[in-house]
């Protein structure tokens, strides 16, 4: 997908289009991982209207930790529910990461290399 060490430094046009293409496969990922954080919170808490299962879920997802009132007593499908999400949201969030800073990485190596060559 991007050019070697042996090849030119992309076109500034080409690079923007490689940022905006991996913005949105970022922001796919993130809008599809909070649908399911949503829906499995609604599901596994009756208790929990639309906007807190979107304030736990986007909690999670960010990494901040979950929302939940203490009145509520969690089933233990819940739990297993929120635990399994918590731990793909981790690895979520630092996927998104690396899939939006790949062509800047890319592109500073790639220039760090042609500079080295001279």
């Amino acid at each position: 997908m991007y050019e070697n060490k042996k090849q030119a430094l992309a076109h500034r046009r080409t690079y923007r289009s490689r940022i905006g293409y991996n913005a949105f496969i970022a922001f796919f990922i993130l809008v599809l991982s909070l649908l399911v954080g949503v829906l499995g919170y609604k599901l596994t808490i009756p208790e929990f209207d639309w906007y807190d299962c979107l304030l736990n879920a986007s909690m999670i997802l960010s990494g901040m930790g979950p929302v939940i009132d203490a009145k509520i007593i969690l089933s233990n499908q819940a739990k297993v529910f929120a635990s399994f999400y918590a731990l793909f949201s981790g690895i979520t969030f630092l996927s998104i990461f690396g899939i939006l800073l790949a062509p800047i990485i890319h592109r500073f190596f790639h220039k760090l290399h042609l500079e080295s060559n001279d």
